[in-house]
């Protein structure tokens, strides 16, 4: 029996990091003071605070650009990811012709096809979107396909000998088995999506009146206004941090339906 407290359980989990936060900040101010760094080089934790405050606005629109294109790039991921590693799971050859490309997708830097993505998707939403999409497919589609066929053999020769169909394996057997795999790839994906988002946006942005937080990052980077770079990577971290947890609950609240007890520790 769990007689875990939650309230300290919570704090347990938040403290720690926010401590690390504290000695981190304290030991960055140090740095700027003892060696006396110019604000272009390391701004101080203060004049970040600062610019967090000032550009609050803008950075609040920025994050629901970018939100929305990584919210789109992630819903597709999984539809997509999940649909083609339905079609793996019931084909060894499809399975062996389709699985190298999507591995060398994967491994192919997104900073080199972004520039052809918008090449052929044109500036606006639509590219960025995409290259999250791109980003964020794999580690669903593997975990997906890696749970889809990982099943119980003997759980599958019991529907074999109650001549259950391929459409009843699939929607009955493999897909509950594959769920937990399913979701493993979404917390993974759900973070790149947000990188792909931003890295879309390096190269696309949306305007000089409608802009996401890449092209806030690059903007800021290339005018030397450095406070700023960082309060805008400060709330990147966060908002993805956000993004990963929302689908990290969605996920363990769904996987209580396949298991009884503590699904915390189950990928």
């Amino acid at each position: 029996m769990n007689t875990t407290n939650p309230g300290r359980k919570f704090l347990e989990s938040i403290v720690p990091p926010l401590l690390l936060f504290a000695v981190v900040v304290v030991v960055w101010h140090a740095c700027v003071l003892g060696f006396h760094l110019k604000p272009y080089v390391l701004p101080a934790p203060l004049a970040v605070a600062k610019a967090l405050v000032n550009d609050r606005a803008i950075l609040v629109r920025a994050v629901g650009y970018t939100g929305s294109a990584a919210l789109c790039g992630f819903s597709a991921s999984l539809l997509i990811g999940t649909a083609i590693a339905f079609v793996f799971s019931q084909s060894r050859i499809i399975r062996s012709c389709g699985y190298p490309y999507f591995i060398f997708l994967q491994t192919v830097p997104i900073v080199a096809i972004a520039p052809l993505i918008v090449r052929w998707c044109g500036n606006g939403f639509q590219s960025v979107a995409f290259v999250s999409l791109i980003l964020s497919l794999f580690p669903i589609l593997s975990n997906g396909t890696q749970g889809l066929l990982e099943i119980d053999p003997d759980l599958l020769d019991l529907f074999r000998l109650n001549n259950a169909s391929r459409w009843q394996i699939l929607t009955k057997l493999r897909f509950p088995s594959a769920v937990p795999g399913i979701l493993a790839g979404a917390r993974t994906s759900s973070g790149l999506a947000v990188v792909g988002a931003i890295v879309g946006e390096f190269f696309v942005g949306y305007g000089s009146k409608r802009f996401g937080l890449g092209y806030l990052i690059n903007t800021t980077n290339d005018q030397l206004q450095i406070d700023r770079l960082f309060a805008a990577v400060f709330t990147s971290t966060l908002f993805g941090i956000a993004i990963f947890g929302l689908v990290n609950l969605i996920s363990v609240t769904i996987l209580r339906r396949w298991y009884d007890g503590p699904v915390e520790h189950r990928n």
